[in-house]
């Protein structure tokens, strides 16, 4: 495994392809946004 292994994420990202490991749109992760503070 690695990045010759086209089979993993960082394979396919070192290829540039996609597949199930590594979709085209990945789900996007909640942001955490800075809260300001009220006084």
């Amino acid at each position: 495994m690695g990045k010759g292994d086209k089979r993993t994420l960082r394979g396919k990202i070192f290829k540039g392809s996609y597949g199930k490991t590594r979709p085209h749109h990945p789900k996007k992760k909640p942001a955490a946004k800075p809260v300001g503070r009220k006084s």
